[in-house]
């Protein structure tokens, strides 16, 4: 097992009327602003519950963070953090409005020159609003975590950074709240936090028994209660809670500690987002069995193990036995609903391209923490997604 660091010091309040405790939670003189999406907290309840708990506190709100936030309007957010004096961010939302928070969390104390440097340049984050949330969507992780994407829609780019000082101070996790979340949602989180899994798990072998043993847990929990998902008619609270938590950790830090991790799927996924507007947790679920299949020899170790203790693939040769598990994991995305084609997408060839185009001006040769991606497997891979 590699060396490691680990530090997870985000409190979570996990169950039925949680969202109530909210006035424990926050600092009594603090001056709130509370961040949402497109209004559905209106309709569903959650905004009344927040609004109730926060009866005795200062606060004001922003609203219309987009699904893939955008970083034009989080800095909205950031002139009205400074205008109002803010000092406490509560993200009410998914991983879109909490990744955008995360964002103007430390975009608002930035001291150079554009924010946008914390993206695109790197820029280390040297300090950061606190910041509460209330989880809507299980799917990112990003309510336990320092990590954050935004895109810039001027320039069509789709970038992240991390930085524990935006890790929340707490996160607020009722599984009721996902009852009123169309389907569809309800499962891109189920495929988000799966691939999250994958980038720390599918690499290669350290002797890490703890996190593969994990990992694999919670992968199998969410081939389990995703497809119970699927099929149930009424939401039934255990599998909300069940994703819920699964979700959470599939990216709070724990699986990822002393082992190799990857990222080249979602790298390559943002770029989809960013060029045609693609669900993120489509766009993985379209990348992933072509990198797989791709990298197989490379990583043939722990796809091996993969087969067995996640498949249950025990015969054939170890070839057989990969080919056998990538297959598995693109028929469970396409059960879930999810089309795994670019075909499906009516995205061609040309996007392939632009996409290659982008890396090399960006001068990303190599992909993945593992850098064992060219840009001519990326276009071997996306090609094999056609």
């Amino acid at each position: 097992m590699n060396n490691f660091d680990f530090y997870n010091p985000v409190k979570i309040a996990f169950g039925k009327g949680k969202i109530s405790e909210i006035n424990k939670l926050i600092p009594a003189n603090a001056k709130i602003l509370m961040l949402y999406g497109g209004g559905s907290i209106k309709k569903n309840g959650i905004y009344k519950q927040a609004v109730n708990a926060l009866e005795n506190h200062d606060f004001i709100e922003f609203s219309g963070i987009e699904p893939n936030p955008r970083y034009e309007t989080a800095m909205k957010a950031v002139e009205l953090v400074k205008k109002e004096k803010i000092d406490f961010l509560l993200a009410v939302g998914g991983g879109s409005v909490i990744d955008a928070t995360k964002f103007i969390a430390a975009a608002a104390k930035y001291e150079g020159d554009d924010p946008w440097d914390i993206l695109a340049n790197y820029a280390k984050v040297t300090d950061a609003l606190p910041i509460g949330t209330i989880l809507t969507l299980p799917a990112t992780g990003s309510e336990m975590n320092g990590n954050s994407v935004l895109t810039k829609a001027a320039t069509k780019e789709k970038l992240a950074f991390g930085s524990p000082l935006v890790l929340p101070k707490f996160s607020i996790l009722d599984p009721e709240v996902t009852y009123s979340l169309p389907k569809r949602q309800l499962i891109n989180g189920v495929i988000d936090a799966y691939v999250h899994v994958i980038e720390q798990y599918l690499t290669y072998p350290v002797n890490s028994p703890v996190q593969d043993r994990f990992a694999e847990g919670i992968l199998l929990t969410l081939i389990e209660e995703g497809k119970k998902a699927l099929q149930n008619e009424q939401a039934d609270y255990e599998n909300r809670a069940n994703i819920m938590w699964a979700a959470t950790m599939a990216l709070n830090g724990l699986i990822g500690v002393g082992v190799k991790t990857d990222w080249a799927t979602h790298t390559i996924g943002h770029e989809f987002t960013a060029l045609h507007g693609l669900d993120h947790a489509i766009t993985l679920a379209i990348v992933l069995p072509g990198l797989l299949t791709k990298l197989k020899e490379k990583r043939s170790e722990k796809l091996l193990q993969y087969a067995s203790r996640v498949w249950g693939i025990y015969e054939g040769s170890d070839e057989e036995k990969i080919q056998k598990a990538i297959e598995k994991t693109d028929a469970f995305f396409r059960e879930l609903g999810a089309k795994t084609l670019l075909s499906e997408h009516e995205i061609g060839k040309e996007t392939i391209q632009e996409i290659i185009s982008r890396f090399e001006n960006r001068k990303m040769a190599k992909l993945g923490m593992q850098q064992d991606v060219s840009l001519a497997d990326v276009q071997e891979i996306l090609e094999s997604r056609m």
